[in-house]
């Protein structure tokens, strides 16, 4: 299946930052209720970006669906994903 051109451009550009600059991209969206298709496509680059460098998201991403409930911070030993609050 061929990719949209919004979450090439949202993976082009994920793929090109740091691990904390991801993060904090993350903790930008958290408890924001907008919703769009252009959102759809960064939620799932980013997460996306985070799975690619085997990053452990199981805290947020089960798998279908990504939650920006809570802001996440990096565990670096553990290479994942953590919850805060």
């Amino acid at each position: 299946m061929q990719q949209h051109i919004y979450y090439i451009k949202f993976a082009l550009r994920f793929a090109d930052m740091q691990i904390l600059e991801l993060v904090t991209v993350f903790n930008a969206h958290v408890q924001s209720r907008n919703w769009s298709s252009m959102r759809s496509y960064h939620d799932k680059a980013l997460v996306d970006e985070f799975l690619q460098r085997g990053i452990d998201v199981s805290s947020v991403y089960d798998g279908k669906v990504l939650s920006f409930a809570h802001p996440v911070k990096y565990d670096l030993p553990d290479n994942k994903l953590i919850a805060i609050g």
